[in-house]
């Protein structure tokens, strides 16, 4: 048995995060680009901890979310927890109430179906012209205030009904300005609800499909004029959920023989084109999708060959892991008429997360993929991610930053010429944010800017201009 030890980013997950009001940020070194005008809100669990009880996974926690907003006079930051329903009971009573995707309610087991689901609102955001969207794919969203981060409460978009989830992984074409997303409703089989809407988040279309079982769809491509699904073959055991005995990530069986199975849906009337099936495999995160000039679909994606990646992921929220769960980022190519896969190929070797193309290219074909990854010589089993990448499809050569030892970088996020992430700095207990010129990630950061407390890695962000 593997013996693991107390890493330095253990430390950014030991303790709630501590919220702070809009403060002008000090530059650490080099200075603000004069063109980088706008806000970087990034989303992720701030706390597993409430009364001295831990929470069971990574997914658990709350969502708290950093706003960094560049002007001419500087930049300045905001950091506030989502005020969900669950947030404020917990806060009020100081203990853990709710169940969630990695633990079971506190109480009597035999009732725990009965009991509310905490909407932990902790994934993504969504920047809309008049509000901010935390995304939580078990539940709706929560609407909050652009400049505040007020919590306005959740929000069902003019048309999710009752029982339907909004996923944290939307899709937004940047030329016709339209929004897709998903939620996958369980049952004894789920549904599939597919969603388009318009500038200002308003759903404009709905369809909705069954799908076998109760899987676990966490994201979706757009590529051209299709919406392309691939679901991995992970089912959820109902039985030990209904009976209190499991939490939903415990229930989650891999099931190889299933297969990954193919659905591809036309954009504009969101209508079923193909099904198909192929190897199984399990993916978190795509990087993006497009058509080629022969109509194929090309799809980039992060992708593990089973599902041990949620096991190092409950084991994160401890601060100590163990398990190896390793991704190769590979590319797709497939016949969205037909749903086959014509090919699979391997682009990169080393393991890598949170791919993203620049948010003007989602849908169409990208030169650069940006992803997160790990340092030469990093025990994957015992770390998290500490280095950002940036692959050329062009050259196939992949130019990494490397933030030295006990630096944890989030999700690269790219803006124009540039690449922001938020990095724990674990040698000194604290957080900043740097700006890398996006063709020198291997060179030093045109800025860094301090932090007011630690910001706990977190999950996805955006960037919305001025």
């Amino acid at each position: 048995m593997t013996v693991s030890t107390n890493k330095a980013w253990s430390k950014a997950f030991t303790q709630p995060a501590t919220e702070f009001p809009p403060t002008e940020l000090p530059i650490l070194t080099g200075q603000i680009p004069p063109a980088l005008r706008g806000t970087l809100y990034r989303n992720g669990p701030g706390r597993l901890e409430r009364g001295g009880m831990r929470m069971g996974h990574w997914f658990d926690g709350d969502g708290a979310i950093l706003a960094v907003n560049f002007t001419d006079a500087g930049a300045t930051g905001l950091y506030r927890y989502v005020q969900t329903v669950g947030y404020k009971a917990e806060a009020a009573a100081d203990k853990l109430l709710y169940g969630n995707y990695g633990m079971t309610a506190p109480g009597i087991i035999w009732n725990q179906w009965l009991k509310p689901v905490k909407n932990a609102a902790n994934t993504s955001v969504l920047a809309l012209p008049d509000k901010l969207l935390a995304l939580w794919e078990g539940g709706k969203p929560h609407a909050l205030d652009l400049q505040t981060l007020e919590t306005w409460g959740e929000d069902d978009l003019g048309g999710l009904t009752p029982g339907c989830n909004y996923s944290a992984h939307y899709k937004q074409d940047a030329h016709t300005g339209e929004i897709f997303n998903f939620g996958v409703s369980p049952g004894l089989n789920a549904t599939l609800n597919i969603y388009k809407s318009n500038t200002t988040g308003e759903i404009i279309q709905k369809a909705t499909y069954q799908i076998d079982g109760v899987p676990l769809i966490h994201d979706f491509v757009l590529a051209g004029q299709y919406l392309i699904f691939f679901i991995p073959p992970v089912r959820l055991n109902l039985l030990p959920i209904l009976l209190g005995m499991n939490s939903y990530s415990d229930a989650l069986q891999w099931q190889p023989h299933i297969g990954t199975q193919i659905w591809v849906i036309d954009r504009e009337n969101l209508s079923l084109v193909s099904r198909g099936e192929t190897e199984p495999w399990f993916q978190w995160h795509f990087a993006n999708g497009y058509v080629d000039n022969s109509g194929a679909a090309i799809i980039d994606l992060a992708r593990y060959e089973d599902f041990s990646t949620n096991q190092y992921l409950k084991e994160v929220a401890t601060g100590k892991t163990h398990t190896i769960a390793k991704s190769q980022f590979s590319r797709i190519n497939l016949n969205p008429q037909t749903a086959r896969v014509i090919a699979i190929e391997q682009l990169l070797e080393q393991h890598c997360e949170f791919p993203s193309v620049p948010q003007t290219d989602i849908g169409k074909a990208a030169r650069y993929t940006y992803m997160s990854g790990f340092r030469s010589g990093t025990d994957i089993s015992q770390e998290i991610l500490n280095a950002i990448a940036r692959f050329d499809h062009k050259t196939h050569t992949l130019t990494t930053a490397d933030f030295g030892e006990n630096r944890y970088p989030s999700e690269p996020v790219s803006v124009g010429d540039w690449v922001i992430t938020v990095v724990y700095d674990g040698n000194s207990d604290c957080s900043e944010v740097w700006v890398f010129e996006s063709d020198r990630l291997d060179q030093e950061p045109v800025c860094r800017l301090q932090l007011p407390s630690v910001i706990p890695p977190s999950f996805h962000g955006t960037w919305k201009p001025a």
